[in-house]
């Protein structure tokens, strides 16, 4: 089985290149929520409860694996790439006990939607991210089916990468179905 490392390498040569000499741009662990959580207001009752460090906090927030950007339009969709273990044949049910997939359930929060879609130029009909998953919970029962159910009516907000040597169905679902929304 291969790295997460090395597919998310795959998965970001493989449109580093699709976008060369195009308005499109991939960028590798955008900054641009770093701090998201340090202005969220509290209200006095929280900040009595609540642990206050002497030094600040200068750095909290979310860090999505990449940005695509359409510099025409100066629109941006966020992408998460989401390798995990899986309950397959040969494998015991237990194999599929990873939690990275329900981890990337964070941006469907109404917070986090609404500042991703802001900050994406993106409307608020969409998604303003993208999931790819790959390992073998792309092919374990339990998880697609958890998957399938969470994303109900934005099913093209993800895609399965079944097969991560062969970046032509992950293409031609970005181009299909995600770079519509850019244009």
């Amino acid at each position: 089985m291969r790295n997460a490392d090395e597919a998310e390498k795959d998965f970001f040569e493989s449109f580093n290149e699709l976008f060369k000499g195009t308005e499109y741009r991939i960028r590798k662990q955008p900054n641009e929520f770093s701090k998201v959580y340090i202005g969220v207001q509290l209200d006095k009752q929280a900040l009595e409860e609540i642990y206050t460090p002497n030094k600040p906090i200068t750095r909290h927030g979310i860090f999505p694996d990449y940005a695509i950007d359409n510099a025409e339009t100066k629109k941006t969709i966020y992408v998460e790439v989401k390798r995990q273990d899986g309950w397959v044949e040969g494998k015991s049910r237990s194999a599929g006990r990873g939690n990275a997939h329900e981890r990337s359930c964070k941006f469907f929060t109404p917070g986090l939607l609404k500042i991703l879609r802001q900050k994406g130029n993106i409307g608020n009909d969409v998604l303003p991210f993208w999931t790819v998953f790959l390992g073998d919970i792309t092919r374990d029962p339990c998880r697609v089916r958890e998957i399938t159910l969470w994303y109900d009516i934005y099913a093209d907000h993800y895609f399965f990468w079944r097969n991560a040597k062969n970046a032509d169905p992950l293409v031609e679902h970005f181009i299909a179905k995600i770079k519509p929304l850019l244009d």
